[in-house]
């Protein structure tokens, strides 16, 4: 049977990986629906689109009824939430997909693979692990998946992903730094991090991984690392940000830097993001991931090249003008001036 009789569900195909994924599935022959809270614009007669909550009950029981091929779920759930709905999901599809992060894996010394050990499992900071962090709750839900009596889902690790809004720097998102860039005004990362091995993917590559998943029968009950495998210290990654958008950094030590984002995010999540992922060596083994898919290393894009195309466009559309003022850039102002 062609691809074009099967159905692809997306929820929440607008982020940073399903804007390349949907075209990419597309292309492949799929027909697509998308749901998401957020509009899209689309030609594709293979692409339908409903702009929609698909974490309400009503409406994803009447979704489902369409009976969907596969189902790649980008939607993010509290561990609560997601109890009481994978059992809808799986048992309303052939090959659910389930969006986890690489985030799960603890520290590792050797290139991560997906048998390395998650800090679900090995952590001894019973303040972190009594949290409902990223990193922990997408291994809970994971943890959920594995010990179901479904046998028709994949779970897959994507590590950190840029794409045509969306662009990292160490815990930074797009939205201030490359405000900060345009406007002329440094920035600060902390000091700790830069020396540290970081792992970014373009979203279209990641897309294609992830595109020649979906059916695929090896798949099954399996778990992926969705990246490349190409990595560079957070210095190297920031230098590439200041020759392609000018961009320039005052290193500062690790507190300074927590105490921009107040003090919940500075005792909470942002410190953890930073010491349990930003500063843990993530260097990726893509092997598994590459031999389901065919693909190989050489069809991703080097970095620098993939933020040079993605910057360049938003650039180009003003995409980065509707960002503006926020109080990390007031903080980063507010210590800049007493230096």
């Amino acid at each position: 049977m062609s691809n074009n009789s099967k159905k692809i569900l997306v929820l929440g195909g607008t982020g940073a990986m399903g804007v390349y994924l949907v075209p990419e599935l597309a292309a492949l022959g799929y027909q697509v629906h998308v749901v998401s809270l957020d509009q899209m614009d689309n030609t594709d007669p293979k692409i339908t689109h409903t702009q929609a909550n698909a974490k309400d009950d009503s409406f994803l029981r009447e979704l489902l009824e369409h009976r969907y091929d596969a189902i790649v779920d980008f939607l993010i759930y509290s561990t609560t939430e997601f109890v009481a709905r994978y059992e809808l999901l799986l048992a309303n599809t052939d090959h659910y997909i389930f969006l986890s992060t690489y985030r799960v894996y603890a520290n590792s010394a050797t290139p991560i693979k997906e048998t390395s050990f998650r800090l679900l499992d090995t952590s001894d900071d019973r303040e972190f692990l009594a949290t409902e962090d990223y990193a922990l709750y997408k291994a809970r839900q994971e943890n959920i998946l594995m010990f179901s009596r479904f046998k028709n889902w994949t779970i897959v690790r994507p590590a950190i992903t840029y794409s045509k809004t969306r662009f990292q720097l160490v815990t930074l998102e797009a939205n201030p730094f490359i405000y900060r860039a345009m406007k002329k005004k440094p920035i600060l990362l902390p000091k700790e991090a830069l020396p540290v091995q970081a792992t970014m993917s373009w979203g279209s590559d990641v897309a294609r991984l992830l595109s020649r998943l979906v059916l695929n029968p090896i798949a099954l009950r399996e778990v992926y690392t969705l990246s490349t495998s190409e990595h560079h210290p957070w210095e190297e990654v920031a230098n590439y940000y200041q020759e392609l958008i000018g961009l320039e950094y005052i290193a500062v030590d690790t507190e300074t830097y927590l105490g921009l984002f107040g003090a919940t995010l500075a005792k909470g999540g942002a410190r953890y993001q930073l010491i349990y992922d930003r500063c843990f060596k993530r260097v990726i083994d893509n092997s598994k991931v590459l031999a389901a898919t065919g693909l190989t290393q050489a069809d991703f894009t080097p970095l620098r090249k993939g933020l040079e195309k993605e910057l360049t466009a938003l650039l180009k559309n003003n995409g980065w003008m509707a960002w503006n003022e926020n109080s990390l850039n007031e903080k980063m102002d507010a210590f800049l001036r007493e230096r």
